[in-house]
């Protein structure tokens, strides 16, 4: 992957001991919500703290940010859920203002062809209706389409078994995610928020909070906020702290593919009732989905079980679209989601019982267009003690502590 060998080349610029013995603020995991954090924190100014970001790996060759597909969409079935990806949408689309009209920051791709749910009974079809009159209050652009029209829009699908389809053509689609965690990490550090290369083995609690880290090299560093961004591998940093948390490792594959047959427009990112989904991606095509079989994995285990090409992504998406059934594999891979568990949306904020130590973890595939919402709404918790903006706290541990699920219905 591109970003893993971009980042390699700066790992010899991250030292890996800190420069003092105490931080303000300290970010276990420097990938895409740690960098989100840190570079909101970096900007804000009403907050004078000092930061440090450790990460355990700088080439993040092995971490989700690495492995993404960089998706956008506003067909969640919340309200709140709909309203992270709009700012995270905005964020995108405006980049360069957001990071202050710097004649350094390029302009993000932004493919916005959609996505396009199939619905091929009639309970998955009421719940795209449900979701889609959500979506409309919100002001996102989607619109439930018959078979007939999806076929005049998109004559290149199979339909025989579908209802209904929904789709939305605003802001809906994927960007250039590598570029836009490649500048916050950039201007956090410009903006003095200090990263290393290093792993934390050790949490220290005092009384209801925790005071500090320790680190593989042997220091010892007090914090007067520590945040958990670290990823699929969060319930190992939560437990540091006597802490739980319903977050592990999931695989999602990956394929990009070729076809003889080329079509004659973009394809939206299709999500097929198989579970397979499928879209352009540049000059070649993107296909994804998660094994049968949908558990845990070892945080280290990226092997890849190319029998799921073969036997279910591949002809899912010949069946879907008759043009793919003559295609070239060019490339595949695996990524970890950070899944949680208990309901598949981030959890976010203080622990109640632990009130400096930050969780923004758990977010089940959708990490890298909640960044932009999740990394200004952890920035306000730290400075201010409050959100300012858009308020998360639905999302907080809270409802883990009660097992009571915030159900989102469109998870992918």
């Amino acid at each position: 992957m591109g970003v893993a060998k971009s980042e390699h080349a700066r790992s010899a610029l991250f030292a890996h001991q800190p420069r003092t013995s105490s931080y303000d603020v300290i970010i276990i995991g420097g990938a895409m919500l740690g960098s989100s954090v840190a570079w909101f924190l970096s900007q804000n100014s009403d907050f004078n703290g000092s930061v440090l970001v450790i990460e355990k790996d700088a080439s993040y060759s092995m971490c989700s940010t690495a492995h993404t597909n960089s998706c956008m969409r506003q067909q969640f079935s919340t309200e709140l859920n709909i309203r992270i990806s709009q700012f995270g949408a905005d964020f995108v689309r405006n980049f360069q203002s957001y990071m202050g009209d710097d004649p350094d920051i390029p302009e993000l791709a932004f493919q916005t062809f959609g996505y396009m749910y199939l619905a091929d009974n009639q309970g998955f079809a009421d719940i795209l209706r449900a979701n889609q009159k959500i979506q409309q209050t919100c002001g996102a652009g989607t619109k439930i389409m018959s078979p007939d029209a999806i076929a005049e829009a998109y004559p290149f699908y199979k339909l025989d078994d579908i209802i209904l389809g929904s789709h939305n053509l605003v802001d809906e689609g994927y960007f250039d995610g590598h570029s836009l965690f490649d500048w916050w990490k950039r201007k956090a550090r410009k903006n003095g928020v200090e990263y290393i290369e290093n792993e934390v083995i050790g949490i220290d609690v005092e009384g209801e909070k925790v005071i500090g880290v320790r680190l593989a090299s042997g220091e010892q560093i007090s914090a007067g906020h520590i945040v958990n961004a670290s990823g699929p591998r969060a319930v190992l940093t939560a437990r540091m702290a006597g802490l739980n948390l319903p977050v592990e490792p999931r695989r999602r594959y990956s394929f990009i593919f070729d076809a003889e047959t080329r079509l004659d427009r973009d394809l939206p990112l299709t999500i097929d009732p198989s579970g397979v989904h499928v879209r352009s991606d540049s000059v070649y095509y993107l296909a994804g989905c998660p094994p049968d079989h949908d558990t845990d994995v070892d945080y280290d285990d990226f092997a890849m079980d190319h029998d799921i090409w073969i036997d279910k992504a591949w002809p899912a998406i010949a069946n879907r679209v008759p043009a793919f059934e003559a295609v070239k594999l060019i490339n595949s891979w695996v990524g970890h989601y950070a899944y949680n568990k208990l309901d598949q949306n981030a959890i976010i904020g203080a622990h109640p019982e632990r009130p400096n130590f930050m969780f923004i973890n758990g977010f089940s595939g959708h990490g890298l267009q909640q960044s932009p919402a999740m990394g200004r709404a952890m920035s306000e918790l730290l400075t201010y003690g409050e959100y300012r903006t858009l308020d998360l706290s639905p999302l907080g541990y809270e409802r883990v502590m009660r097992n009571e699920p915030l159900l989102e219905k469109a998870v992918i």
